[in-house]
């Protein structure tokens, strides 16, 4: 048998073993991934491409793009699919004219299957090709040489200067051969060849040499057919090379082209798969007396969001940037990492504060900080977006993060306010006009055809009208599709604003001639108290978001039957204005660890809690080992109840550690201090120890570790110092909450020392967070409405008993009859009590709990009573925090923030 044709056997044997190797490793990808199809897109000029692909198993995408198209173009395509997923190997089946440097380099490396683009050909040069490719030309020759058989110590390369000159180099000298480069005008050509074991020829125009310069068993490969311009990887023929003793096809190259694709799709894979983290902690250095908080902010430069996103495992297709310092993050990462088990899940809640407030959001913060930076576990913060309007009033803020962030709360302005619009356009409408132009209007004729929109269509389904032609409606029919009949004195749904705005606590609309005389009373909410903000905290996804906006229920029509969003046809368009407030806002802690932002339902009438989305989210990316920290809003008696109550039963998670925050100064309140008041100076007995007074208001901080053992979970008080604190008041407060039931109490600096001190804190959170417990929730949802609210009065708040008003009974009578009986209870009461009555401190007793009235959020998805006097507008103060708010013109630097 002659040398050429026991050569191309040998080629043929190679390239059949490669084909066989990648059906192997597509099998067993495809095992595990039954809905994944590697795919190769190849981008051309017309030409129909002939591939090897199907030998194989791959997926192939043409792209014919026209031969007079342009670069830009070119780099389109590419970059549409860099961007689609679905894709794992991009080639340029293109005359080189086309392949300029701009072209190359716009392919995403990791999917630059013909090792072109510089980044490719710089890590074949450093000798690490881990996440990228080298060329398939290259590749086929070094794989051709690796079955020579014969031993190769010496190669010389042949040709002009290159990408693929210096791919080849590098790869033979990687492999342990010593190389030599030369021209063929070279006056050494003829040596260089004939001291070499392996030749290689890289012009693609002819050459040849003398056959007698070749030693014999020196391996000679001829590139020329593969780098030809219009020439393309064929699988029907191969072409052998005149004179050498060894074959190159372009055959060859397909197939590993074809291998680099799946390899491809295989490191596309893993890197869905859960990756460790690679958190790199901000140093924080602490400084004494502690400056205010913006410049404690200020001083520390944060990393990249790009750089956090990075270290803890996500993708950078799962990130929507927003400037340098946020990002939104895509839902379909719970998706990617569905089997991953979830971390720790620990809830911080509070003893009943002060009006100013006793540091959860400080301490949550402070408690991660201390479990990355400091014992390097990975954990999370979940917390709730701050409404602008208390910013602007009395509270304050540590960073600038509630003034506007990444618009959620706009969003939800948007579309509440959409709602309230709608209602009114309706009433108006439906009283000036006819079935018959309300129909015409509802249901217009376009380019002469008339049909139902889908949410119309859904609207005649639940009214029990099977028909899909407009012209087929009776005139009953037509009345009742557009008649909503809505009672103007049983509207429900207020306008909102996210300003503590007092006169807008009741509002006469409809004042305008234009309206012709349909005014009626309503009144604007702050703009956090919007049933939509509790949706988006509560909801699980797009779909299940769209369905609870369309079950909200914005009135009553004059037969008492319920009014829904759904009916109002706005459901799609209120999906519209929430799809992006719908992700998560990620941003990071002073030392540089992960912080979910999103949600902020307002906790004296909504459930006070950050998102389910945002604390699955971050479950799934801390890892088995990692924790979550989320909080909740005001004392455990409300935010950490209505977590466990609703938030735990909409997300099915189950926490396992409570820590619970309080303060010598709010302990002296509940022992019989003094009022306190926003933006006056504390009372001496705040300042001075007096351990009696704390003594006596760890009564609260008892009846609260209570609270939480009522739902099988374990405590960790975390008590929150004060420079004004003494050691012997701390010390107290701590032998009190363990005598009462807690599982640790530590004191927390974390204010003044960053998460350094917190480090006891997560020390004690690891250890109580390894126990298993009996969490419980305290009702059934099949106990009648009034016994659920029975039992939170009396177990959670000490009541007697319930006291309802003659329009909460009757409310609740139509709520049972209208199948809302077995939702979950919200309780509408002040955060200052355990009771309704704010100036009640410590543990009150012999009260009875009156119930005023009973609402329902229906999209939401729970009833809630009204207990007392509830202000959903909040007013500003005398003097305001705007008077210290500023922004200087030319560093255009934030001032008289907190």
């Amino acid at each position: 048998m002659c040398l050429m044709v026991k050569c191309a056997i040998c080629v043929h044997l190679i390239y059949s073993d490669i084909v066989q190797k990648c059906r192997d490793e597509l099998k067993a990808i495809r095992e595990t991934n039954p809905d994944l199809k590697p795919t190769l897109a190849i981008i051309q000029c017309y030409i129909p491409a002939d591939f090897v692909s199907t030998q194989i198993g791959l997926n192939v995408m043409q792209i014919c793009l026209p031969r007079q198209c342009t670069e830009d173009e070119v780099i389109d395509e590419i970059l549409r699919l860099n961007e689609d997923s679905r894709v794992h190997g991009i080639f340029l089946h293109l005359p080189q004219s086309f392949l300029s440097r701009s072209v190359r380099n716009a392919i995403k490396p990791q999917k630059d299957v013909d090792g072109v683009s510089d980044l490719n050909v710089g890590r074949v040069v450093l000798g690490d090709q881990r996440d990228g490719f080298a060329s398939p030309v290259a590749g086929a020759v070094l794989e051709m040489l690796a079955r020579h058989g014969v031993y190769l110590f010496m190669a010389v390369l042949v040709g002009v200067e290159g990408p693929l000159k210096a791919t080849i180099q590098c790869l033979l000298q990687n492999n342990g051969m010593m190389v030599q480069t030369c021209q063929w005008s070279s006056k050494h050509l003829q040596k260089q060849i004939m001291d070499s074991d392996v030749v290689i020829l890289l012009e693609p125009d002819h050459k040849s040499f003398p056959p007698t310069w070749i030693r014999p068993g020196v391996a000679v490969i001829n590139l020329s057919s593969a780098l030809m311009e219009g020439t393309f990887l064929q699988s029907k023929s191969i072409k052998l090379g005149t004179h050498y003793n060894s074959l190159f096809t372009e055959m060859f190259v397909a197939v590993v082209i074809c291998q680099h694709v799946v390899r491809s799709s295989r490191r596309w894979i893993q890197e869905q798969q859960y990756q460790p983290w690679r958190l790199r902690p901000l140093k924080l250095q602490p400084l004494s007396p502690v400056p205010s908080d913006i410049e404690i902010s200020r001083a520390q430069t944060p990393k990249p969001i790009s750089q956090l996103a990075q270290e803890i495992g996500l993708l950078p297709e799962e990130l929507e940037a927003y400037g340098n310092t946020k990002a939104k993050v895509h839902l379909s990462l719970l998706n990617r990492l569905q089997h991953q088990p979830n971390g720790k899940y620990v809830l911080v809640a509070g003893i009943t504060p002060t009006p100013l407030g006793e540091g959860k959001s400080t301490v949550t913060t402070g408690l991660v900080q201390a479990l990355s930076a400091h014992l390097k576990l990975n954990s999370f913060a979940c917390l709730r977006q701050p409404s602008q309007g208390p910013t602007f009033g009395v509270k304050g803020v540590f960073l600038c993060f509630n003034l506007h962030l990444t618009g959620d709360i706009h969003a939800i302005t948007a579309a509440n306010n959409l709602v309230a619009a709608a209602i009114d356009a309706r009433i108006l409408h439906e009283s000036t006009q006819s079935d018959k132009a309300l129909y015409r209007r509802l249901v217009p004729s376009v380019n002469g055809v008339r049909c139902f929109s889908p949410i119309q269509m859904a609207r005649l389904q639940r009214l029990g009208i099977n028909k899909s032609d407009p012209s087929d409606l009776t005139p009953e029919e037509v009345r009742a599709f557009v008649r909503l009949d809505l009672d103007p004195e049983k509207v429900t749904w207020q306008r909102v604003v996210d300003t503590n705005d007092r006169f807008l606590r009741k509002i006469t609309v409809g004042q305008a001639n234009t309206e012709k005389g349909h005014a009626r009373q309503t009144q604007f909410d702050i703009a956090v108290a919007s049933e939509i903000m509790a949706i988006l905290a509560l909801t699980d996804g797009l779909a299940d978001m769209r369905a609870r906006l369309g079950r909200m229920v914005v009135g009553s029509n004059r037969n008492g039957q319920p009014i829904t969003a759904d009916d109002l046809g706005v459901t799609g368009a209120l999906a519209v204005l929430m799809k992006d407030a719908i992700k998560p806002t990620l941003m990071q802690t002073l030392e540089g660890t992960p912080v979910f932002v999103h949600a902020g339902p307002f906790a004296n009438i909504a459930h006070g809690n950050s998102s389910v989305l945002a604390d699955k989210l971050a479950l799934k990316l801390v890892g088995e080992e990692g924790f979550v920290v989320t909080e909740a809003g005001f004392g455990a008696d409300i935010g950490m109840e209505k977590f466990f109550n609703i938030k735990c039963r909409t997300s099915g998670l189950k926490p396992d550690v409570v820590v619970l925050v309080a303060t010598v100064r709010a302990l002296k309140m509940h022992g019989g201090g003094p009022n306190v008041t926003a933006g006056v100076p504390l009372p001496k007995e705040y300042i001075n120890e007096n351990l009696q007074l704390v003594a006596d208001g760890c009564s609260n901080l008892k009846k609260q570790i209570q609270i939480a053992h009522l739902f099988g979970v374990p405590v960790v008080v975390a008590l929150n110092v004060f420079k004004t604190d003494t050691q012997a008041e701390i010390e107290l407060v701590c032998r009190i909450a363990e005598a009462s039931g807690a599982s640790a109490a530590v004191q927390c600096h974390h204010w003044s020392r960053g998460g350094r001190g917190s480090v006891e804190l997560a020390q004690a959170v690891k250890k109580v967070a390894s126990q298993k417990n009996n969490f419980q929730f305290l009702y059934n949802l099949q106990d009648s409405i009034v016994e659920k609210i029975r039992t939170i009065a009396q177990k959670v708040y000490g009541a007697d008993d319930i006291e309802l008003s003659p329009e909460a009974q009757a409310k609740i009578d139509y709520y049972n009859q209208q199948g809302f009986g077995a939702l979950p209870i919200c309780m509408a009461k002040t955060h200052l009590s355990l009771s309704h009555m704010p100036e009640k401190k410590g543990v009150p007793t012999g009260f009875i709990l009156p119930i005023r009235d009973i609402r329902a959020s229906i999209g939401a998805g729970f009833i809630y009573p009204l207990v007392g006097t509830m202000s959903t507008m909040p007013g500003l103060p005398t003097r305001p925090c705007f008077y210290d708010i500023d922004l200087d013109p030319v560093t255009e630097e934030i001032k008289g923030l907190f």
